[in-house]
């Protein structure tokens, strides 16, 4: 144990929840006592910084836990490496439970007008091999890999940019970064809290051996050799993965650092005896001195999970995998919780308004037959028949939990209502059938539909069936077609395809100050409308201006957004572009609130029995903090 000074613990107890006034004594980590006494590790007084983040459990419903312990998961595939960084959810900046960002590997951070924006690292944070996390990190990131046109052809990353500008980007001192724009760049902050966050930094004093400004020429060339890569390049990419987390030597800033290289069945990640957070009695977490990842076929995890193989299990589980966990409970020692969901809707159509065919590319981008089919969905039934009547029917929209909410968003054009709906269709020219009593199209084709799916989920195919069903009443013949996830979206990207299947908005319980722009054209990845989409991702560089009034006003009112200077117009915008969602049906929502599945061992502790389980915002488990997580003994 060692007494820390009046001042570091006054900072201390002030950051980010603080312990009651007195002073701090750091308690060394058991299973690192043995490091530290053979000079293997410094002691814990040299290894947090010297302002930790301190975990306060006063206002919670979390306790101080107990060291030890060995957390297995249960993945599909050796890339789920990564969850092991979304999980652990170490960020510069981190939503809390309320979905409020705060500081976390910073110290404070500072914004003016969402235009310029000063971070504070924490004096003495250290990567997990010991060595200095500091401004040099940052700076490296910037002018040695994001401003580097061998390993960035295309520049820094498209988040950084705001109208095209580039941020000026000042290194003030060991601890001080700051990032200034002549305009608002809203999306900066959200984006490092992501569940794939964005990174300004990497350990330069790693990375540098790898890179043609910092290595002799014959030097990098026999690693290139060695490593059996095209160019240096190439080799700096295979060392810096970051966020995949699969080089084990990359130091990193997680609770746990990976100590298995891929492929492999098994990966184990170990306590990082760097880690920058702590507890209000001294101790740095984590408490779990490991994590275990399985990996085992997808089909066989909910079995797995099941037989008691997994102490904390979300990831692919189903709600109608739910009665099986529970016969397992009492037999293998887990308890069984349902966690609300924040996705718009469980299962989205996704009309392609960009696809090639014409004749298809004209009856998609008109929003009587998008309401037309919305309303040919008996949603009522796959409540009943998939759900249980445990969800609700919807729009793809936002949440009540969402203060954006209002019933109309939810409702418009959801009602089952066939007569309207082959109203619709006879007022758009379609009236013509074949002798199957499939509707015409214009060119005498029948009207069939081809849903493009990823082929992934037996829900998403039990609901099309029904789907399938109902629009047959309205004259519509409805088809899938599966296909790798991969396949999937480039035939989509390329105009290939009428009619994708997804998940809804990622984001429903949003507010005003998170960014709308899942609402508006602005990824090539948003499969109603790549092609708009990419036209505004790459500055108007590639993909398709958008040629409907309505999409171009959603795009104008997500600029709007981004340069909003009040909470209230934010506001006025979220509203105007949920309202035009509402109304123009440009995707097709079917339910939302179905509950997902979260098997917890009957050990493990500060773990919520009711939680939000969600990719962005959220990352599934990590706004709950696994660090704090911890193994009673039974």
């Amino acid at each position: 144990m060692t007494l820390l000074s009046a001042h570091w613990y006054l900072v201390a107890a002030l950051a980010a929840g603080g312990a009651q006034a007195g002073v701090l004594t750091l308690h060394e980590v058991p299973n690192l006592v043995d490091a530290v006494r053979t000079a293997r590790l410094p002691p814990i007084e040299q290894r947090v910084p010297d302002v930790p983040w301190v975990v306060s459990y006063r206002d919670t419903d979390k306790r101080p836990g107990r060291y030890g312990g060995r957390l297995r998961l249960l993945m599909a595939k050796s890339r789920d490496t990564r969850m092991l960084v979304v999980y652990g959810y170490a960020r510069l900046v981190g939503y809390d439970p309320e979905f409020i960002l705060i500081p976390d590997i910073l110290e404070r951070f500072d914004t003016e007008r969402n235009r310029t924006f000063t971070f504070q690292l924490r004096p003495g944070h250290k990567w997990s091999d010991g060595r200095p996390f500091t401004s040099d990190d940052f700076r490296y990131y910037w002018e040695d890999v994001a401003n580097n046109k061998d390993l960035s052809p295309f520049g820094p990353p498209q988040t950084l940019l705001v109208d095209g500008e580039l941020p000026e980007v000042q290194f003030i001192d060991a601890t001080t970064i700051r990032y200034r724009w002549s305009k608002p760049n809203p999306h900066f902050l959200p984006a490092l809290a992501g569940a794939r966050p964005l990174l300004l930094y990497r350990p330069a004093h790693y990375l540098k051996q790898f890179h043609a400004s910092y290595v002799e020429p014959a030097d990098l060339a026999q690693k290139v050799a060695l490593a059996g890569t095209r160019n240096w390049a190439g080799l700096h990419h295979r060392m810096d993965h970051m966020y995949k987390f699969d080089n084990p030597d990359l130091p990193t800033l997680q609770p746990w650092v990976n100590t298995t290289s891929p492929p492999a069945e098994r990966f184990v990640f170990q306590r990082n005896p760097f880690y920058h957070r702590i507890d209000e009695h001294g101790r740095q977490l984590p408490y779990i001195d490991q994590v275990v990842v399985n990996i085992a076929n997808n089909n066989l995890i909910p079995a797995k999970t099941g037989a008691g193989e997994s102490d904390l299990q979300a990831r692919y589980l189903r709600l109608d995998n739910y009665t099986f966990l529970k016969e397992g409970e009492q037999r293998n020692d887990y308890k069984v919780d349902l966690w609300r969901t924040a996705k718009g809707s469980q299962i989205a159509l996704y009309p392609n308004l960009n696809t090639n065919d014409p004749t298809w590319r004209k009856l998609l981008q008109d929003a009587r037959f998008r309401r037309a089919l919305s309303m040919a969905i008996h949603r009522r039934e796959i409540n009943q028949v998939i759900y249980f009547g445990l969800v609700f029917e919807s729009n793809n929209t936002v949440l009540p939990e969402s203060p954006l909410f209002r019933p109309d968003y939810r409702d418009t054009w959801t009602d089952f209502n066939l007569q309207r709906a082959n109203a619709l269709l006879d007022e758009l020219g379609l009236s013509e059938r074949d002798g199957r009593g499939i509707r015409l199209l214009p060119d005498g084709r029948p009207l069939e539909i081809i849903v493009q799916t990823a082929g992934e989920s037996t829900e998403e195919t039990d609901v099309l069936e029904l789907i399938h069903d109902s629009w047959l009443r309205a004259g519509i013949k409805l088809y899938t077609r599966p296909s790798q996830r991969e396949v999937f979206r480039n035939r989509t990207f390329a105009g290939d395809t009428i009619m994708a299947v997804w998940s809804g908005l990622t984001n429903a319980i949003a507010n005003a100050d998170m960014s709308p722009e899942e609402l508006a054209p602005s990824s090539q990845q948003q499969l109603q409308w790549p092609k708009w989409g990419q036209f505004y991702e790459t500055l108007r560089r590639s993909g398709q201006a958008p040629t409907l009034d309505g999409v171009r006003k959603l795009a104008k009112l997500n600029t709007q957004w981004r340069n909003a200077d009040t909470a209230e117009e934010r506001e006025r915008i979220w509203h105007a572009m949920l309202q035009t969602h509402a109304d123009k049906v440009y995707t097709i929502g079917t339910v939302y609130g179905v509950p997902q599945p979260v098997v917890i061992s009957n050990r493990l502790r500060n773990i919520p029995s009711a939680g939000i389980y969600n990719w962005e915002p959220g990352s599934y488990f990590g706004i709950y903090r696994p660090d704090t997580f911890w193994f009673m003994d039974r």
